[in-house]
């Protein structure tokens, strides 16, 4: 339990100074430039999608924490946040640095990472503004701290801080619960799953992989490395691979219909762009 325990806690860690940076950055344009400012960052987006599958690919997770902020506050676009999600690699590339797996094979999965998420965000804003003709209601950030309860007339910093370390306490919490059910089922028992139904490999690997939880990855990763499921159900997985980045969407933003539809088209894309990859023969 106390290894449990010390995984949830460094592993949140490691979000603080991403959430932080993005709270400050987010109070500061509030406070100093407002609504209209955000309104033309967001506007801005029809490119937002080639930025988040670019950042977004930097083996870190919390890129995929930040996107979660910004979009909560409506700072980024849907089109750029599913951007993020796909090409975001989480615990892929250390484990892959730890096998030695050779560094064009690793620059092969990332850049295709990076190119789905870019080609989905874009497609995604084009479809959500254009064909749905869909905007998103402009959010003050003071709506969100009345109820975080953060006290944001306290200050830019402070406020910043108050709002990191509520969500820093909300992951470390889940994390831990899910790092406790992972301990009990074991990692063979997840990757049983695939070698029982190989044919739906891509199906079950995007399930595996929506949970938000290192473990996922792990597990996905070291199954495609030891050759056990092949290219398409290790894309599949590892594309929906968010990490916290769904608990802190879920966590902040309010439209829980619009998470939940959120969590559906990444799923779709992932087994998608997997079934793809699989029936192309693209092997990394």
């Amino acid at each position: 339990m106390s290894e449990i325990i010390l995984d949830s806690v460094i592993d949140s860690i490691k979000l603080l100074p991403f959430l932080f940076l993005t709270y400050l950055f987010m109070e500061w344009l509030e406070h100093k430039t407002g609504a209209a400012a955000r309104k033309r960052i967001r506007t801005a987006g029809k490119f937002g999608p080639v930025w988040g599958g670019l950042l977004g690919v930097i083996p870190q997770c919390g890129f995929s924490a930040a996107a979660s902020s910004l979009f909560a506050g409506r700072v980024i676009t849907v089109g750029t946040l599913i951007a993020v999600y796909l090409s975001t690699s989480d615990e892929m590339f250390p484990i892959m640095i730890s096998n030695a797996v050779p560094v064009v094979t690793i620059v092969k999965i990332l850049t295709c990472k990076a190119v789905i998420g870019i080609l989905s965000g874009l497609v995604l804003e084009y479809v959500y503004t254009h064909i749905l003709k869909k905007q998103e209601p402009d959010v003050d950030i003071h709506e969100i701290c009345e109820e975080e309860r953060c006290h944001c007339e306290h200050g830019v910093i402070s406020s910043a801080a108050f709002h990191t370390l509520k969500v820093f306490v909300y992951i470390f919490l889940i994390s831990l619960v899910l790092n406790i059910i992972i301990g009990l089922v074991g990692e063979e028992t997840l990757a049983g799953l695939f070698t029982g139904t190989p044919i739906a490999g891509e199906l079950i690997a995007a399930l595996v992989g929506l949970i938000p939880n290192c473990a996922s990855s792990v597990v996905i990763t070291q199954l495609y490395l030891d050759y056990i499921i092949g290219a398409g159900a290790m894309m599949a997985g590892l594309l929906v691979n968010a990490g916290v980045g769904l608990l802190i969407l879920f966590r902040l933003n309010r439209d829980r219909v619009q998470n939940l539809k959120i969590v559906g088209v990444l799923y779709g894309l992932g087994v998608f762009w997997g079934i793809i990859i699989e029936f192309a023969g693209i092997v990394f």
